[in-house]
Parts: structure tokens; C-alpha cells; sequence
């Protein structure tokens, strides 16, 4: 028995909850069951990541401001888990004041390393997952998540220095072998730092939804250093010192596989720098496609989880989300799959054995 801390990602504000979020949410609820089952004291974190240039562009679309329309869709996640009766602990919204403290402490200790200094940027960007690309990434000229366009940006922006990482991360994956589940996506991530790291932008000085830098307050934190610190804001870093000694470091981060790149290479570079320790494991899973494909609002291939609770019922959905998908592979979902895996082990199997034994304890 002990402390066991483990969180899903943070969920993009610019569309509705879907069944590629609500996955990885249950898995995450099941897991941290189990814990409570065994004992442990769990912390278990989920929230909503609300800056950045989609939201911003969401909002004007829709003509109200971002921190309105961020309040508009935040409360829907919060809502579906509810349904979805996920028992998490804590919801981070980084919006909240808990989080912008945390996160200009931690650019001021990248700072102050010596790991985050003014550039020039010019390249590959994509603003559907609001990440750089090489040509070599590519998919013809697309985007190779979103299979859309990328627009060329030139800039002056902060770069953190993940170039200065490389060894340093090489080292302590050979000394942690078991920190990545499934095993074989240790190799994806020693595939990616030998291949070469390329500093990264953490600023944004064209944009105005979000925080503000604490060494110069003319640019705005880029997307991750936002973002993979509500790992740690939301645990007291930066603002509660006991309770973020008595949960970090986290247990497991639960992932998918697009953002493997940004969870175990920048997050750990970022941690190092700033002299924070270091995750103990991450749980990368599959995607559940529609398909063939990954679902987001920009593919039109969503699903919302809520109309298949109305109907197959809370325990039904989540049994079929936990059961037909191995945690680490790519699942299909099918509504013919959902209804069969329901009526072969909930209406057949366990129904009948249900039954059986009700018979055994009449007689």
C-alpha cells in the first residue's frame, strides 16, 4: 500500500467530448480502481487544456472571447465523466490560477538553467495539433495526424533547447527500462532522440490566449509548456509544497501514441532542466478508429460516448470499451462490434450465469 498517482492527458477545448477521449478515460478510471482496491491512496488527475491559437480562433468563430467559449465547452467534459461515472479526483483547467502559477515557475527555472533563449523561427506548422513539422514528417505536403495543409511561419519566438538533452535522455531510458508500457515503444522513443532533437518553440508572440511568459510578458507560453504542466500544477507545484511532495512523481501518465514525442521527450527534457524529478511511467494506448481512422472533429468521425450509454447503459459501454481493445493496441469501433460483445458476454455469458446460480441458491 502506498500513494499512486496517475493522470489521462488534458483534452483540447475546441470540440465536444468523443469516444477517443472517453477511452482512454476509462482505462485510466479502471486502473485507478484497482489501486483503491489494493489499498493504495490514488490521486487521479484528468482536465482540459484551454489556451492556444485553436481556441482562440474557435472563439472569434463563434464571436464570443476565449475565456467564455472555454467555459462553454469545459463543463461538458466534466459533465460526460460524471455519466460516464469516472471517479477521478481532480480536474485541471489551465485557465485556473493554480496552473499559470505553476507554469511561469516552471519556464523561469528553464530560464534560469540557461535551456530556454530568443530565436528566429522558420518552418512547418500545423494549427489542428499545434506542432512543428520537418519535410521528412510529412505526408505529401499534409499533415500527417490531421491530413490537412500546413502553413509556413516565420517568427521571433523562445526556444527550449531539447538539443542539449539527448544524452542525458538516452541514459536514463537505459536505466529505466520499464518506465514505457508496452515495452516495444521504448524503442520508438530512443528512435526518435537518435534520429536527432530539434529545439522547440515556447512562446508565441502573435497570439494573446494564454500565459504570460514571467521573463517577458510581451510573449505567451506555446502549447507544451502549457500543457504537460498541469501534470504538476495540479498537484501543488508552484503553489502547494506538501501536497506536490507527497504526489510526485506521477505513478503513470496515460497517453496516446501521436503525443509519445511531446510526453517522453519534451516533458522529461523540461523536468531535468528545471530540476524537477522525473515520471515513472507512461502507459501509451492505441486509438480507437472509426473507419480506419483516428476520430477528431477535423476527420467529421466523431462519436459521442453519451448517446451509447443512453443506450446500451453506463456498465454495458464501458465493459465493451475495456474489453474489446488491448490497452497499447488500435481498436476499430463498430456499433454492430458494441452490440455484439453486450449480448455474447453481458446477455449471454454472465446473464446466464446469473441465472445459474440464482437457481442454485432458490433450491
Amino acid at each position: 500500500m502506498g500513494n499512486y498517482y496517475l493522470t489521462t492527458p488534458i483534452y483540447y477545448v475546441n470540440a465536444q467530448p468523443h469516444l477517443g477521449h472517453a477511452y482512454t478515460t476509462i482505462v485510466c478510471d479502471a486502473v485507478a480502481r484497482w489501486h483503491r482496491l489494493l489499498g493504495d491512496d490514488v490521486y487521479f488527475l484528468t482536465g482540459t487544456d484551454e489556451h492556444g491559437l485553436k481556441i482562440q480562433q474557435a472563439a472569434e468563430a463563434a464571436g464570443t472571447t476565449p475565456q467564455a467559449f472555454t467555459d462553454s465547452i469545459a463543463p461538458l467534459f466534466q459533465k460526460a465523466w460524471e455519466r460516464l461515472n469516472i471517479s477521478h479526483n481532480d480536474f485541471i483547467r489551465t485557465t485556473e490560477q493554480r496552473h499559470r502559477v505553476g507554469v511561469q515557475k516552471l519556464l523561469q527555472a528553464c530560464f534560469d538553467a540557461g535551456d530556454i533563449e530568443l530565436d528566429k523561427y522558420s518552418g512547418l506548422y500545423c494549427v489542428a495539433c499545434e506542432a512543428y513539422y520537418t519535410e521528412e514528417d510529412l505526408d505529401g505536403k499534409n499533415c500527417p495526424i490531421h491530413k490537412r495543409p500546413v502553413e509556413h511561419v516565420e517568427e521571433e519566438n523562445y526556444f527550449f533547447r531539447l538539443s542539449r538533452f539527448e544524452q542525458r535522455l538516452i541514459d536514463w531510458y537505459s536505466s529505466h527500462p520499464d518506465a514505457v508500457v508496452p515495452e516495444h515503444k521504448v524503442n520508438e522513443v530512443l528512435g526518435f532522440i537518435k534520429q536527432g532533437l530539434q529545439d522547440f518553440s515556447v512562446s508565441r508572440k502573435t497570439l494573446t490566449w494564454g500565459i504570460p511568459l514571467p521573463f517577458d510578458e510581451s510573449h505567451v507560453a506555446y502549447v507544451w509548456f502549457d500543457a504537460l504542466a498541469n501534470y504538476i500544477t495540479a498537484i501543488g507545484y508552484g503553489s502547494n509544497d506538501a501536497m506536490f511532495e507527497k504526489w510526485w512523481p506521477v505513478n503513470h501518465h496515460f497517453i496516446g501514441k501521436d503525443i509519445i514525442r511531446f510526453h517522453n521527450l519534451y516533458w522529461p527534457a523540461m523536468l531535468m532542466s528545471a530540476g524537477v524529478e522525473l515520471p515513472r511511467g507512461y502507459a501509451v494506448g492505441g486509438w480507437l478508429l472509426v473507419g480506419g481512422e483516428k476520430m477528431s472533429k477535423t476527420s467529421g468521425n466523431v462519436v459521442n460516448p453519451l448517446d451509447l450509454v443512453d443506450e446500451f447503459g453506463v456498465d454495458g459501454f464501458r465493459y465493451y470499451v475495456l474489453s474489446d481493445t488491448a490497452y497499447g493496441n488500435d481498436g476499430d469501433f463498430t456499433y454492430e462490434g458494441l452490440v455484439s460483445r453486450y449480448n455474447s458476454d453481458l446477455a449471454n455469458n454472465l446473464g446466464n450465469l446469473a441465472a445459474r446460480v440464482a437457481t442454485v441458491v432458490g433450491k
